[in-house]
């Protein structure tokens, strides 16, 4: 289990405990030595284990493997997908000057976007989404007839990581297709859940990927690229045809491998079952505190693992430091904005008010997920709820630091 912890951990949309499969790999080839650019021996045998690795993770998103471009993670692919493709999109012609870009977006997309308009005279169009979430692609539409002729990029996330919301990612991706405009999608979330629609549906032609989501180390990652140029962002040894210079981690890379491909066999069995576990947590927290709101929507389709819930009166701060000291582990939303005073921008644009927003928790399930893990959390979240409460009716959001969280 993740930092010690037996049976409490709740935060798998920030990271998931490795898959025994991808340790196996990580440390066979830790063991082993040999840069996958150098041409003696040890070179190609590295070369061996990354183009392998790389054909594996490409069958599995049904792409090519020369789409395949590895990252250290998901923040530099989304930076990558968007900074690269309006710089291509504008050398080819200065009118792509517009970035249309879901509101909900993981800010490793939101502030590159934001730094374009800053730095770069990039024209910024936030797309709105509804009470559930979503973006409605007629929202879309409109936007792209709008600025037709002037968009360099769509971005839209497949699934959003702090109510587990799946996009209509198939009909914003015809809608791109039919404006002639390439689309990135941040699919962090939901590679390793779903597999990726087949050759022949519509799907995005930019899509970020990241290890350690799905069961892989932190630090690996990639971009798919399908028929769009990208202007790279790191200039060196010119590695994968110049779209990412760097000394390729065969480790990581033969590890994500390994994880990604583990997760496609178990998904069968996994999907339905972390499902029925996010239910059963759900439907536990109503009745144990009825008062509590679901942020997004109970309809599907969702990520299986995602439960966004809103205590009216209690101060998430505060919720997740006695959940913490009673050794349960979640999230106010996104880890990577951890420490940030301020509400959700995704409760935000789905309109949830400040105050609800501030008292939110994500609790998010993985692949080593149990029931008993769940009994737990509902056993010690009505007490934790109430001295939440309590301490803000007092005025106080700190809640007293007993030496068990110290380390707080």
């Amino acid at each position: 289990r993740m930092g010690g912890v037996s049976g409490g951990y709740f935060d798998h949309a920030a990271t998931t405990p490795l898959r025994p499969q991808a340790r196996a790999a990580l440390v066979a080839e830790l063991d082993a030595t040999g840069n996958a650019s150098s041409l003696h021996a040890s070179g190609r045998r590295a070369r061996k284990v990354v183009e392998e690795s790389r054909e594996s993770i490409a069958a599995e998103l049904g792409v090519r493997p020369s789409e395949v471009v590895f990252t250290s993670g998901g923040t530099e692919a989304d930076n990558l997908a968007v900074k690269g493709t309006y710089w291509a999109r504008r050398d080819a012609d200065p009118e792509y000057a517009t970035v249309l870009v879901s509101a909900i977006e993981h800010h490793a997309v939101l502030d590159p976007v934001r730094w374009l308009a800053r730095s770069q005279g990039a024209r910024v169009v936030e797309l709105p989404v509804g009470p559930d979430g979503c973006v409605d692609p007629q929202v879309l539409e409109r936007e792209l007839i709008a600025h037709d002729g002037t968009v360099a990029l769509v971005s839209v996330m497949s699934a959003n990581n702090e109510t587990g919301m799946i996009q209509p990612i198939e009909r914003i991706s015809t809608l791109c297709q039919r404006f002639g405009v390439p689309l990135h999608s941040d699919a962090v979330q939901s590679v390793g859940w779903y597999a990726q629609p087949d050759a022949a549906a519509p799907r995005p032609d930019l899509l970020t990927v990241s290890a350690h989501k799905f069961g892989g180390p932190i630090g690996v990652g990639a971009l798919v690229v399908r028929g769009q140029e990208v202007v790279p962002l790191l200039h060196g040894g010119g590695q994968q045809n110049d779209a990412r210079s760097g000394t390729l981690m065969t480790a990581q890379i033969a590890a994500m491998a390994a994880a990604l491909a583990a997760a496609a066999a178990d998904r069968d069995r996994a999907v339905p079952q972390v499902a029925d576990l996010r239910d059963s947590l759900i439907r536990g927290v109503l009745e144990v505190l009825p008062d509590t709101r679901i942020n997004g929507s109970t309809a599907e389709p969702r990520l299986p693992n995602i439960a966004a819930l809103a205590f009216p009166d209690a101060a998430a701060d505060a919720l997740l430091m006695l959940l913490d000291v009673a050794g349960i582990e979640c999230s106010a939303g996104s880890a990577c904005t951890a420490g940030v005073s301020r509400p959700s921008h995704v409760l935000a644009a789905m309109g949830v008010s400040p105050e609800l927003a501030r008292g939110s928790l994500r609790f998010s399930l993985g692949w080593d997920s149990t029931a008993r893990d769940v009994d737990r959390l509902l056993t010690v979240l009505p007490d934790a709820v109430a001295r939440a409460r309590r301490a803000q009716v007092g005025g106080r959001t700190a809640v007293h630091r007993s030496s068990r969280d110290s380390r707080l």
